[in-house]
């Protein structure tokens, strides 16, 4: 430890000869300390709410996906699935088929994402746990097709299942002439009877998805047998996603892309990033104009220590020296509030992970999560750390320049 961080360490500790200058360094410290506890709490919130949706994507969405890298269709989507599942590293593959249609029920419509799955699918997502009426049952039939719906879906057009009330989708058509005169030949048309509805707790999902066996989504979009839009796969038991990923790369060569989990929702998890870190930003601005109270505290200190400068000007100390004293004074003031502003923020960030203490307000009954999320990261940390740092480097240099010549 140089003399100069010995000087400013031991006039941080000392009793000061005016207490009000003691008062202003604690109040300093405060405010730094404070600011750091709010950044911490709100971003390990940020942090929280992602992992909720992480979790919740992971019901619905595959862990792996292939999707061509251009165009919407596989042209082999079956026969590739197949290939991709007798690798080793793959437990299972499915192709799905995905598009938009009108769905109509009752004298009600909506616009819906129709999603086509084979029978098996559940093998690949958690979709069929998250059935909250009715059961998780897809059938292509020769007379009626039996489907599931969200539960957004339900609510809008007013459908229950086993009613055998028929929800009819319509596609405009992608093959042959459309004539403006016929406009009910534009589109082409087929029935469903509700199996089941499902609620995911993701709003995206949950608005308006229609799950039907992939024949009829083919059927409709005009597809080729063995068409699709992806194949969704999950690795074997014991298989790193990095692993699934190479094997299923050399399998299916160039043209193909295979996204991860977290790549299938990319703007979902970007814009939350974004709000999270000009959040930090925001909360970074506070904690610089609580800092600049440390400011006016080292101002105050060094015209207490000016019979100390002037003993140690006598004694050969040159100004860069005594400049670093209170450097240091204003670095170590930062640290400690800073210090103290972490213990807190994950004290209190880690009681609400596992006490869930403060609730969010509404009905807990029509809410998906009671209380807010909370998820501590280190880098989240070690970010917060080196702002403190930073900051004080700069307030501590700024405050350095008021030393007098003399």
């Amino acid at each position: 430890m140089s003399a100069a961080l010995r000087i400013a360490w031991r006039y941080l500790l000392c009793r000061k000869s005016h207490s009000s200058v003691g008062i202003i360094t604690v109040v300093s410290m405060l405010g730094v300390a404070v600011a750091t506890t709010a950044i911490v709490c709100v971003l390990s919130v940020f942090n929280g709410f992602a992992e909720v949706a992480r979790e919740r994507m992971s019901m619905v969405d595959a862990p792996l996906k292939v999707v061509p890298d251009k165009g919407k269709m596989l042209p082999c989507g079956d026969s590739l699935a197949a290939a991709l599942e007798a690798l080793p590293e793959v437990e299972c593959a499915v192709a799905v088929v995905s598009e938009n249609a009108l769905a109509v029920y009752g004298g009600r419509q909506m616009a819906v994402t129709m999603r086509g799955v084979p029978e098996g699918n559940e093998r690949v997502t958690h979709l069929s746990e998250t059935v909250i009426d009715g059961d998780y049952t897809v059938l292509s039939d020769d007379s009626l097709a039996g489907g599931v719906i969200s539960v957004g879906t339900a609510l809008q057009l007013g459908a229950r299942p086993l009613t055998m009330d028929i929800i009819r989708l319509y596609v405009p058509r992608r093959v042959g002439r459309i004539s403006a005169a016929t406009a009910a030949n534009s589109f082409l048309a087929d029935s469903l009877v509700v199996t089941g509805v499902y609620r995911t707790n993701d709003s995206d999902h949950d608005a308006s998805t229609v799950v039907v066996p992939i024949d009829m989504a083919r059927r409709l979009l005009q597809m080729d047998s063995g068409e699709a839009s992806a194949i969704e796969i999950a690795s074997a038991p014991g298989v790193s996603d990095d692993k699934a990923i190479a094997a299923i790369r050399k399998a299916t060569g160039d043209g193909y892309t295979v996204l991860t989990l977290l790549e299938q929702e990319e703007q979902s998890f970007k814009m939350i990033a974004v709000e999270k870190w000009i959040t930090f930003v925001m909360l970074a601005f506070i904690l610089i104009i609580a800092s600049f109270n440390i400011i006016s505290t080292l101002s105050i200190l060094i015209i207490e220590k000016d019979d100390n400068i002037r003993t140690m000007r006598n004694l050969g100390a040159t100004q860069g020296q005594l400049r670093s004293i209170f450097f240091y004074e204003g670095w170590l003031v930062s640290a400690v509030g800073g210090l103290a502003g972490l213990v807190v923020g994950i004290g209190l960030s880690l009681a609400q992970q596992i006490g869930e203490f403060i609730k969010i307000s509404g009905n807990e009954a029509e809410l998906s999560i009671v209380a807010y999320p909370v998820k501590v990261e280190v880098a989240d940390i070690l970010a917060i750390a080196l702002l403190v740092m930073a900051v004080g480097a700069v307030i501590g240099w700024i405050a350095s320049r008021f030393v007098p010549r003399r």
